[in-house]
């Protein structure tokens, strides 16, 4: 057997898309409305006790479906401070397939991936039904609060191509 080595190029710089508008420059107030329904949504999240863990999971989660890059990193970095092992982040993408995840969070995955799919799904009452056997009303509205909150984000992120990840290495 014969082995020929080659040196490889070096690495490609990464290609960002194209920034569309600078949402926080042309519509500050607008943006400042948002950060207020997420901070709105986190103080939910507070009283009804939902943990900070599973809060930056249902927000991974849905910023993976709705393709957020800036969305996915923030919220995976978010989960590891919160204490989520990074094997749990990477199987959030393919929870239905993970045995990595509790009933509740499962519960919480499927409210997410329903909502997020709004306009294919209208929630199902099966989807409702188990998030309600999992979550007590406080919960499901703060639940709910953290999906709006976070599709509203990834919408004007996704539209806009208006915040990009850093590549920490």
């Amino acid at each position: 057997m014969t082995t020929t080595i080659t040196e490889s190029a070096p690495p490609a710089a990464p290609v960002a898309p194209v920034r569309r508008l600078d949402l926080d420059g042309v519509a500050p107030a607008f943006v400042r409305a948002v950060t207020a329904l997420d901070e709105a949504a986190e103080a939910e999240a507070d009283r009804a006790g939902i943990e900070k863990g599973l809060r930056e999971l249902v927000r991974l989660r849905a910023s993976q479906l709705n393709g957020c890059s800036y969305c996915v990193d923030l919220h995976s970095r978010d989960a590891v401070t919160a204490g989520e092992p990074v094997q749990r982040l990477y199987a959030v993408a393919v929870w239905p397939e993970s045995n990595f995840f509790t009933a509740r969070e499962r519960a919480a995955f499927t409210l997410v991936d329903a909502v997020t799919r709004l306009s294919e799904t209208h929630v199902p009452d099966d989807v409702w039904h188990e998030a309600s056997g999992a979550f007590s009303d406080d919960e499901l509205a703060a639940l709910l609060a953290l999906i709006v909150s976070v599709n509203a984000w990834n919408e004007l992120a996704v539209s806009t191509r208006g915040w990009r990840p850093k590549l920490r290495i």
